[in-house]
Parts: structure tokens; C-alpha cells; sequence
């Protein structure tokens, strides 16, 4: 896609580092295999960054906040005030991804990306598009060239925080409404039928939900977003807040970094990054399996598996943050084990008491 120049450069994993990484983690004192998937997670760290060793000493969270026009139609639980209330809150560490973020050393990068209310702060990154998207349910949710610029907008940011030393990234967002985008999003591009795609989001009732069916068939019609165009279906029913992660994605492939999927709308921004570039879900790692509706598919589409099981459903990205700490685990695995002859281990001798154990 010419008009997603910047991205050019993204390149496929190095596989001759991954085949090393999986030389010592067989040659580890353990049975073979025995770490499951810390072995799994720290063979493809190897391959993302070219290094046998890895350290992820500094972690961010990117969360792009934003609101969404589709709210006039009576399709969140919340008021649309949210969306700025909740991005102070964020400034302010007391949500629940600022208080887990800072329970695990992770800093939070929190982007005006595109909410209708204007606030300062020292730490808010302003990237402000315009005051919110347009509503889907009659029209467009911004112009072709306004996503680019969205995603633009993410693809750079990681690439600053890239040469600050941030090593792992993670995606949040906030947006009143944009669980109905997401979904929109999501049958936009797998043409799954309602009732996989769309959930309660923050805490529908039974007559909001049919309410929030009707919309969404509205959207849809309304649109006409093509499968075959991720661009397009981000333009005509996604976010701004979906753009900026999709950027956010994009760029980790591009600069070479692990970047970790939060929730349900974290995950339909990096399902259209696969879409426009398939070699980038090589850089991502789901954090957890999230609740809402369409998550699973997502993965299905991804082929990618999560780390976690919580039982959560929050997004903001506070899924990010513990899923890093199960990541620095696998690259202290492959830091600081020993393999067989460094810890004076004789293999074969080891092999015959593990046979005998099992």
C-alpha cells in the first residue's frame, strides 16, 4: 500500500537466531521442552530482535484514547464524558492498567489521539486528530487519509520510545463506543455473522444489546466497508484510537520490538496491522483472553495463542503489564540457566535418571 510508505521496512523473523535460541534452550539443564512456552516466547524474542540474550528492563504502554460519534446512537452504557474523565485517570496512575503498570515497572505513554474534550497535561501526549470520529451509523468515521495520518501517528511514537530504550510495548485504549466499532470492524473483515462479533462492552442491558444489534446492522449498510481493503473498513467504521494501535503495531514490526495485544479492541487494531501486513504478527504476543465477544475469532484469524486466562475484560491495556512480567521470565530463562556443560551436568547420565522418572 504506497500511501503506508513508512512501513517498508519490515522484515521477516531471523530464523537462524531462532534455531540457536532453540539450540540452548535444549541444551538448558532441564528436560527438553520441559518450559513450554517461556522456551516458545524466548526463541521468538530472538528472532524479533537478532539476540540470543534479551532484556526488557524498560516497558511501555501506549494507550490512544479517542471518542466515537456512533455514541449519539444510544450504544454504551456510559456517558461519552468518560472517555476524557478516564484519560486523567490514567495521567493520574489510579486506573486499573496505571495501578498494575506500576506494580510491574512498565511506564504508560497515554495519547489525545482524537477525544472530543480538550485537556492539559504535562505527561498527555497531543495528537489530536479532530473532537471524535463521525457516526458510523450514517456515514464514514473519517476520510482515507485521516486514518493514514492515525496510524502515522502510532508507527512514529513507537519508534521515538524505541530510541528512549523502551525494549516491549503494549497497547491500551479508551473510547466510549468503541467496542461497536471494533465489532463493526470485525465483520467488516471476516464476515462472521452478529452475534460472534458483538458484546455487552462495558455492561449493556438485554434491551441495550438489541439496540446495539440494530446499529451495528446499520453501520454495516450504511458503509459497505471491502474485506479485501483494511484501510477502507478502518475509515469508514473504525476509530481513531484503532488507527493509532494499528500504527502502534505496524511500527513495533517495523523497529524490531515485542509488542503485546491487550483486550478485544487492542485486538481488532492488530488483526487490520495483519491485514495490511502479514509479517507483523510475528512481533506480537497476545496478553490474555478476554471475554468479550470476537476475541477468540481475532486469535483465530491471528493464529496466535494468549498467555494468560483471567477471566478479564477490562481493555484500557491492563492486560499488558502482567503479561510482560510472564516475558521478562522467558528471557531470564535464556539469560540465566545453565546449559548442561556450563552447570557440570552429565548429560547422559541425566537422560537415564529422567527416563527412569517417567
Amino acid at each position: 500500500m504506497k500511501e503506508l510508505y513508512f512501513m517498508e521496512n519490515i522484515k521477516p523473523l531471523y530464523t537462524d537466531k531462532m534455531l540457536e535460541a532453540k539450540r540452548r534452550a535444549d541444551n538448558l539443564v532441564k528436560p527438553v521442552g520441559s518450559l513450554g512456552k517461556l522456551e516458545d516466547m524466548a526463541i521468538r524474542l530472538a528472532g524479533i530482535t537478532g539476540a540470543l540474550n534479551n532484556y526488557v528492563d524498560k516497558k511501555a504502554i501506549v494507550i490512544m484514547c479517542s471518542d466515537n460519534g456512533v455514541c449519539e446512537e444510544g450504544v454504551a452504557s456510559a456517558p461519552q464524558i468518560v472517555t476524557a474523565t478516564q484519560t486523567i485517570n490514567f495521567l493520574k496512575g489510579i486506573t486499573g492498567v496505571g495501578v498494575l503498570a506500576r506494580h510491574n515497572s512498565c511506564d504508560l505513554k497515554v495519547v489525545d489521539i482524537g477525544i472530543k474534550e480538550d485537556i492539559t497535561h504535562k505527561s498527555l501526549i497531543n495528537c489530536k486528530i479532530r473532537k471524535g470520529t463521525s457516526n458510523i451509523a450514517k456515514g464514514e468515521a473519517m476520510t482515507r487519509e485521516e486514518a493514514v495520518k492515525a496510524i502515522k501517528i502510532g508507527f512514529d511514537l513507537v519508534y521515538k520510545l524505541k530510541k528512549e530504550g523502551y525494549k516491549l510495548i503494549g497497547t491500551g485504549e479508551m473510547g466510549i463506543g468503541n467496542t461497536t466499532s471494533s465489532s463493526s470492524v470485525l465483520m467488516s473483515l471476516t464476515g462472521c455473522s452478529i452475534d460472534k462479533a458483538v458484546g455487552r462492552g462495558a455492561g449493556l442491558t438485554d434491551e441495550g444489546m438489541k439496540k446495539k444489534f440494530l446499529v451495528i446492522n446499520q453501520i454495516l449498510e450504511v458503509n459497505k466497508p471491502k474485506a479485501e481493503d483494511p484501510i477502507e473498513v478502518l475509515h469508514k467504521v473504525g476509530g481513531f484510537d484503532i488507527a493509532g494501535l494499528v500504527g502502534v503495531y505496524l511500527g513495533a514490526a517495523s523497529c524490531r520490538l515485542p509488542v503485546v495485544i491487550d483486550g478485544f479492541i487492542s485486538a481488532i487494531a492488530a488483526l487490520l496491522a495483519y491485514r495490511i501486513e502479514p509479517l507483523s504478527k510475528e512481533f506480537m504476543f497476545p496478553s490474555h483472553i478476554s471475554l468479550e465477544k470476537g476475541y477468540s475469532l481475532i486469535m483465530e484469524q491471528l493464529g496466535l495463542e494468549p498467555i494468560l486466562d483471567l477471566g478479564m475484560r477490562l481493555g484500557e491495556g491492563s492486560g499488558c503489564p502482567i503479561a510482560f512480567n510472564i516475558i521478562e521470565a522467558a528471557t531470564r530463562v535464556m539469560n540465566e540457566m545453565a546449559t548442561f556443560e556450563e552447570g557440570n551436568v552429565d548429560l547422559e547420565n541425566y537422560k537415564g535418571l529422567w527416563e527412569n522418572k517417567s
